[in-house]
């Protein structure tokens, strides 16, 4: 074998290698189960670190590596408090908290609904001396933001409104004061996340958005009826407080009672699927 074949002879062997090494890791991050991805994402060492290109409170984009897996995170450490605060609509708010413990409650919240594959695996953990919420970065391809300014339809539009209905739902339920479309991310499959919930949690009773409730998952509103507030207060008791839960709850009440009207009032089948 002459030294120009020996030398294809070796670059093909990297490339062969460096592929499988790729389709290793790419395997083992999809079949991770959520209990794997929580303790990678509280165990894997940080490779990496850089700001994260969009958001206003202060998120970075860490990289993690646990010898065997590597995938990126999003840390986010805000923890406001004030009597007052002017919010960018121009609405003054009382009690204002955008907290990155209500991402955690989130995730909660999320598993107890079996709405889990809708919201990243969020988890608490300290990186460079602060303490905040780490998430598992998703493979996305646009936010809600985008699409609507791109003016791009969903190849199949049923699919995508089953999966909005859900997360009309949700907001109403955890009360966002901050819902934007960048928190809307979208997949190559168009399958949707909703993230960033650092302003939800609001301790009013009311639904905010009825007008937003107007179809509902089946095996989501059998979850809504069966969740429980001292689950969910077990379950959240690092992450909210007491009158959190309580209002949480109190908006479950109301939008059950939504659905149920308008199940009397159209039929089953025109508000469930």
């Amino acid at each position: 074998m002459n030294l120009l074949h020996l030398r294809r002879h070796l670059i093909l062997a990297v490339m062969v290698c460096l592929t499988w090494q790729l389709f290793a890791v790419a395997a083992d991050e999809t079949t991770l189960s959520k209990e794997q991805i929580k303790q990678f994402l509280l165990t894997a060492k940080v490779v990496k670190s850089h700001d994260a290109k969009k958001g206003v409170t202060g998120t970075n984009r860490l990289t993690l590596s646990d010898g065997t897996v590597t995938h990126d995170a999003s840390f986010q450490a805000i923890d406001e408090h004030s009597q007052k605060k002017q919010l960018s609509s121009g609405a003054m708010e009382l009690n204002f908290v955008d907290s990155y413990k209500y991402n955690i409650a989130a995730y909660s919240l999320a598993e107890l609904l079996g709405m889990d594959d809708m919201i990243p695996v969020y988890v608490e953990r300290k990186y460079d001396g602060k303490t905040g919420s780490l998430s598992w970065w998703l493979p996305v391809k646009m936010d809600e933001a985008e699409r609507y300014k791109q003016k791009l339809k969903p190849p199949d539009p049923d699919a995508w409104n089953n999966q909005m209905y859900k997360i009309r739902v949700f907001d109403q339920l955890i009360s966002d004061n901050d819902p934007n479309l960048t928190n809307v991310l979208i997949g190559e499959n168009w399958q949707i996340w909703r993230i960033d919930f650092g302003r939800a949690f609001r301790t009013n009773n009311d639904v905010k958005e009825p007008k937003n409730l107007v179809r509902c998952d089946r095996k989501l509103l059998e979850k809504l009826k069966a969740l429980d507030g001292k689950t969910l207060a077990e379950k959240t008791n690092r992450y909210l407080s007491k009158d959190e839960v309580k209002a949480v709850m109190a908006r479950r009440d109301k939008i059950v009672a939504q659905f149920q009207k308008l199940i009397a009032e159209k039929g089953e089948n025109e508000v469930l699927y």
